[in-house]
């Protein structure tokens, strides 16, 4: 089958944003109707429930700071009207929020983004919807009279949908009465929802991020998502949420890529090792991590990024640190920040794509959910860690700089017990990549196979990388060339 995925992708940056989280306007009550009153402080302990009135005009005056960071892709959480903060609770797939300022502030927040050339992706959650959602809250009013019987999995009735001591009476994802499953055997759900896919790129959107698409457990499903999508846009960008291998679903003919945990699980094992605080991964869909030794964290990226899915595939994975479904990159490593700077200096010189969830740059901390969705800090910048924002700030730039880390191939050169090193080649630029998780030095050797003088990136007085040349690789530290 051929493989054909979006080019832009290769060379995108995403800047993943939880919506109630990130920012807040104050342009409320001016051209947009005032916000509800009960939201929670900015920067508030993040609860349940609780809102914090994040909104898309915020986005629109972030643009700067993002532009700044060196970001051209935007993944959104959810942003349909919902009842609960994380929106995974849709009420109507064709009403932006109006907490984060209806279909108005969208329009507005994604033509100033793509003013500034930045792409914009949805969070698409097809899988399952909420209580408040048109056609279930007939069936709860109408009961098996409704003429929506057909579009879930009811089993009896009256429909349980608040008593949480019993289970509900209808299928709801894991089990939870606030998330009710279409029934996607149903022509009119599947139709329903393939337009929802459409309608939002008509608007202008680049793509969709696709909220557990295996368990629409349909391939047919799918290859016609992808195929109305395309349709429309033909260089979308669909990405499942898919957490382990999946071929299946990245054969060409369903998705582009995949968010890339097993990218997270392994640099997780290798930069934090048995320093990992593993109290919350158990909870997440990451599940227990194991600690990684060099050679072992090598032949997981080898296998990865050559061995497991199609090329095209492999420079549309999403590349995760963080998200809003794991606890943050620097709670997991312990609060180490040694091993969060060499993280970020993996996730930036590897194939895919790399995906900054909002805040880690600043390092932000957080364990499971909610506690990873905690405030963006703009209220407080003496909290940001600038040494490790200018350092993002630095790698952002060289992966623009530099084609051959956007688009080169990969090629383990070495690995022992604590060091590996590896090579990147694209239209004659190669780059090697070098780092030693072990507390004290360790040496390499350039391999012959290197053919160009490389330059010396990040450190001001540098070794130029030149073949048969011996190197010393500081403890807990990385090293990075390009030609």
């Amino acid at each position: 089958m051929n493989i054909d995925t979006p080019d832009w992708v290769r060379d995108a940056i995403f800047y993943q944003i939880f919506p109630d989280r990130f920012a807040k306007s104050e342009r409320f009550g001016e051209d947009y109707p005032l916000k509800p009153s009960n939201l929670q402080k900015w920067g508030s302990t993040p609860t349940l429930h609780g809102f914090q009135g994040g909104d898309l005009l915020g986005v629109i005056e972030k643009l700067d700071y993002l532009q700044e960071l060196g970001i051209n892709a935007i993944y959104f959480n959810p942003i349909f009207a919902s009842a609960s903060n994380h929106r995974y609770h849709t009420h109507d797939y064709y009403v932006v929020d109006p907490i984060l300022g209806g279909n108005r502030a969208f329009k507005e927040m994604l033509e100033a983004a793509h003013a500034r050339n930045i792409r914009v992706i949805l969070d698409g959650v097809f899988n399952h919807a909420s209580r408040g959602f048109f056609q279930f809250n007939h069936l709860m009013e109408c009961g098996h009279e409704s003429p929506y019987i057909n579009w879930f999995h009811v089993h009896n009735w009256p429909i349980n949908a608040f008593a949480h001591n019993q289970a509900p009476n209808y299928d709801a994802w894991w089990g939870l009465h606030s998330l009710p499953k279409f029934n996607t055997d149903n022509q009119a759900v599947r139709e329903y929802l393939l337009a929802v896919g459409e309608y939002w790129l008509k608007q202008g959107i680049d793509g969709w991020r696709l909220d557990v698409p295996n368990e629409i457990d349909d391939d047919a499903f799918w290859q016609e998502f992808r195929r109305r999508c395309k349709a429309i846009n033909p260089d979308a960008y669909i990405v499942g949420e898919l957490w382990h291998e999946a071929h299946r679903w990245l054969q060409g003919d369903q998705f582009d890529g995949q968010m890339n945990y097993m990218f997270t699980r392994a640099v997780m094992g290798y930069f934090s090792g048995h320093r990992m605080d593993q109290s919350d991964t158990v909870k997440s869909g990451l599940g227990f991590i194991h600690a990684l030794n060099a050679t072992h964290f090598a032949e997981t990226l080898d296998h990865v990024f050559n061995k497991l899915y199609d090329p095209e595939i492999v420079f549309c994975l999403m590349n995760m640190l963080s998200s809003h479904d794991v606890p943050r990159m620097l709670s997991i490593a312990n609060l180490d920040k040694t091993a969060v700077r060499l993280m970020f200096m993996c996730q930036m010189t590897v194939p895919g794509v790399p995906n900054i969830y909002y805040g880690d740059e600043v390092g932000l901390a957080g364990q499971h959910d909610p506690d990873c969705r905690r405030a963006f800090p703009w209220h407080d910048e003496s909290v940001w860690d600038r040494e490790l924002l200018d350092l993002v700030k630095q790698l952002i730039k060289l992966r623009h700089e530099h084609a051959v880390l956007r688009r080169g191939n990969f090629r383990i050169l070495y690995a022992n017990e604590h060091v590996m090193m590896y090579q990147r080649e694209f239209e004659g630029e190669t780059a090697v990549i070098a780092f030693n998780s072990a507390e004290h030095k360790e040496k390499i050797v350039a391999p012959p196979s290197i053919e160009n003088r490389l330059s010396e990136k990040l450190m001001l007085a540098g070794q130029d990388f030149i073949a048969g040349k011996s190197y010393t690789i500081n403890g807990r530290s990385g090293r990075i060339w390009v030609s």
